[in-house]
């Protein structure tokens, strides 16, 4: 199949072949750095995927020698981006500001997102790499949850990002004194999953091997995934129930059962 390609305000490029779409932060003169241009092809680059048709797996990475910085501090510069007239507090994207749609756009699609991380991931960096569902870190990158260095707080989402992940007396020290770690650090602090020398390699690898499983199947998952550690005990149990009722004997779910038992690769349909 010929990969297609879209590029978002010349800042992100998305290369889409067999099922798996590989988005690239391309801003590499600058290490990836979020400015406004970032922030919007960012957000616009996850909304496209969000309705995007026949995707199954999304791998998020940075063109050259970092994954990203975190903030262009030139930005900050801009009065009409950081002004008062640009309250923090408006709710723009749902429940979230554009600064944390950067992040949650990976979390909230329906599709699995793998991030691969090499170089620099600072700030809001990490947190856009933490909005991803998995995530294959290099040994020697370099990391640091950076906002109090500039008299800030984390504030894309990495506290809701974070939570489950990272044990809470780690993030505390990391947060106060945004001390650099290293990847292999990273994946003991609970800020990534897997330690790798190639990291796109193996994100784009593992990516393949989910975008041959039933894609209905998938994405019940990752919507439980997402919504159940705010529920209670009984309203778990009957969202796994929910899932479950609208899979069964659906033409995939039958798809998967009669390719097991005939031992031939699943010929499944996207929603």
């Amino acid at each position: 199949m010929t990969p297609s390609v879209q590029n978002f305000h010349d800042r992100v490029t998305i290369t889409t072949q067999d099922h798996v779409a590989h988005v690239l932060l391309d801003r590499a003169d600058k290490m990836n750095a979020l400015d406004d241009a970032m922030f919007e092809a960012i957000i616009a680059a996850g909304h496209h995927l969000h309705s995007a048709k026949g995707v199954r797996c999304v791998v998020l990475s940075g063109a050259g020698r970092s994954f990203c910085a975190g903030l262009d501090l030139a930005s900050m510069a801009d009065a009409d981006r950081w002004g008062e007239g640009n309250s923090l507090i408006d709710r723009t994207h749902g429940k979230a500001n554009r600064p944390q749609q950067a992040a949650m756009v990976w979390r909230n699609l329906p599709m699995p997102v793998i991030s691969a991380v090499h170089g620099v991931c600072f700030g809001g960096g990490l947190q856009v790499a933490s909005g991803a569902d998995i995530r294959f870190i290099a040994p020697d990158a370099r990391l640091s949850v950076m906002e109090v260095k500039w008299g800030l707080v984390p504030d894309m989402a990495g506290y809701v990002l974070w939570r489950g992940n990272v044990r809470d007396d780690v993030l505390r020290e990391l947060t106060y004194t945004h001390r650099e770690f290293t990847g292999e650090e990273a994946v003991r602090f609970g800020f990534a999953t897997h330690v790798s020398t190639d990291p796109l390699a193996d994100a784009m690898a593992l990516a393949k091997t989910i975008a041959g499983k039933s894609p209905t199947a998938v994405r019940g998952a990752k919507m439980l995934s997402n919504r159940t550690p705010d529920m209670d005990v009984e309203d778990v149990l009957m969202a796994e129930s929910k899932a479950q009722h609208e899979l069964m004997y659906s033409r995939n779910q039958v798809e998967a059962v009669r390719a097991g038992m005939e031992k031939r690769a699943p010929e499944f349909i996207d929603p």
